[in-house]
């Protein structure tokens, strides 16, 4: 694993990241068709810093699942009526069903680290919090759920790298909130909500896993390697249904392409611009 240095880490070597990507992928295929032919269900949670490359980890995971067998749980803030229910409710309807997989992009731990950090909860609650979720996980698991818990870890310098870049990149500016902000000038007041956090639900039932994540691309690895090699799975050949031949044609006609609109080829003219920027002819 990577290790936090001021001047960040090196980078997992592209072409070695994605064989082992595209291997792991495929794997992550053959667990979801193991968990839906044995009704098994998994809950991973990702929990860590700001930018610290949570997001990324779950897009690779989920890319090539069944959407509807593998499901991202990424909830908004709770609204006037959950802030009167008891605490984990909102997150119980968002549990697996039979086959299922959810990915939790941050989850219940919000308690522990932003509303604490932030004075979004009083001190009562944060208490009984740390009482109360090891045993709402205890449960969890002796109901036969597999619970993957996973603290993504970056350092500071990195972490500001990445509120840098997505501050100048249009595609991510979304990324970067003013809440998002704040972990910079609360650094060590995360850090010792993190350390509380985990000396009081780390249990042996629920264990937390921490991922160096200054490198993404090792981290998305090693996330990915560690749920395979720790949730139960085998190899199943699925039942794919035979693809039959086409019958013969009966006389359909297709209407005429001017009886409907279709969108404009922009592909063509993009294609057409190019040959005749490289001084090429032909028809687009």
């Amino acid at each position: 694993m990577g290790k936090h240095t001021a001047g960040g880490t090196d980078r997992m070597d592209l072409p070695l990241y994605e064989e082992e990507l595209r291997r792991l992928q495929a794997g992550l295929v053959t667990l979801q068709e193991y968990g839906r032919a044995t009704g098994q269900r998994v809950v991973v949670v990702f929990e860590g810093r700001d930018a610290a490359g949570k997001g990324s980890a779950i897009k690779r995971i989920s890319e090539y699942l069944n959407p509807r067998w593998a499901r991202i749980a990424a909830l908004p803030a709770p609204s006037e009526r959950q802030r009167t229910q008891w605490y984990f409710q909102r997150y119980i309807e968002h549990l697996p069903s039979a086959g299922e997989i959810v990915l939790f992009d941050r989850s219940w731990y919000n308690r522990a680290g932003v509303e604490r950090v932030m004075g979004f909860c009083t001190d009562a609650q944060y208490e009984r919090f740390l009482v109360q979720a090891p045993l709402f996980e205890r449960m969890l698991v002796d109901d036969g759920i597999l619970l993957r818990k996973y603290w993504f870890s970056v350092s500071d310098v990195e972490q500001q790298k990445r509120f840098r870049s997505r501050a100048k990149d249009p595609m991510r500016r979304w990324k970067l909130s003013p809440m998002d902000l704040e972990s910079i000038t609360r650094w060590e007041d995360y850090s010792q909500a993190k350390d509380r956090m985990m000396q009081a639900t780390d249990k042996p039932w629920a264990p937390w896993f921490v991922v160096e994540s200054d490198d993404k691309r090792a981290a998305r690895i090693n996330v990915m390697h560690h749920l395979l090699t720790s949730v139960p799975h085998e190899a199943i050949e699925p039942s794919l249904p035979a693809i039959p031949e086409r019958p013969p044609a009966r006389g359909y006609v297709r209407p005429p392409m001017e009886s409907q609109t279709y969108v404009p080829d922009h592909a063509a003219q993009l294609q057409a611009r190019q040959r005749s920027e490289r001084g090429e002819g032909g028809k687009p």
